[in-house]
């Protein structure tokens, strides 16, 4: 009897450590750099579903401030078949900007890649967010990254 349980468990434990991937240990915690610079956070809520968030600097000449984030996203591996893990992702959330003469607020629009390592319990990812600023002053923004987390 032992043998069989063995015999069965074995290439389960095998198969099941070929196959992991940064978001199984749901929680991530990384860098990102570009307009804003500065920490990033992902929660996985579910295979294709996570929180992302954002505590960071914006170094733009015109816009220099202290930027926070948090979106939700939804992930798409069907655009990349031939790569492991390559997910298109799209998703929408806030951003407050705060600098010595101004605190503003507003609506994100989130696309990007992510890349999630078999290797490691990390992703690296691309992203552009489009930000329409409501208050004080509308206007359109533009937030774009490149970060890396890792999963705990």
């Amino acid at each position: 009897m032992k043998k069989l349980v063995l015999f069965l468990l074995v290439p389960l434990l095998f198969i099941s450590l070929g196959k992991s991937y940064a978001q199984e240990n749901k929680f991530g915690l990384g860098v990102m750099v570009g307009a804003p610079t500065g920490i990033s956070a992902k929660y996985w809520v579910s295979e294709d579903n996570a929180f992302d968030f954002g505590l960071a600097y914006s170094f733009v000449e015109t816009h220099n401030a202290l930027s926070i984030h948090a979106d939700y996203l939804y992930h798409e591996n069907r655009w990349f078949p031939k790569f492991d893990r390559l997910d298109f992702y799209y998703g929408y959330g806030v951003r407050i900007r705060a600098n010595s003469d101004q605190t503003s607020l507003g609506l994100r629009g989130v696309a990007g890649l992510d890349l999630m390592l078999k290797q490691a319990p990390v992703d690296i990812f691309l992203e552009i967010a489009p930000v329409f600023k409501l208050v004080p002053s509308t206007a359109l923004n533009l937030d774009c990254s490149l970060g890396a987390r890792y999963y705990f």
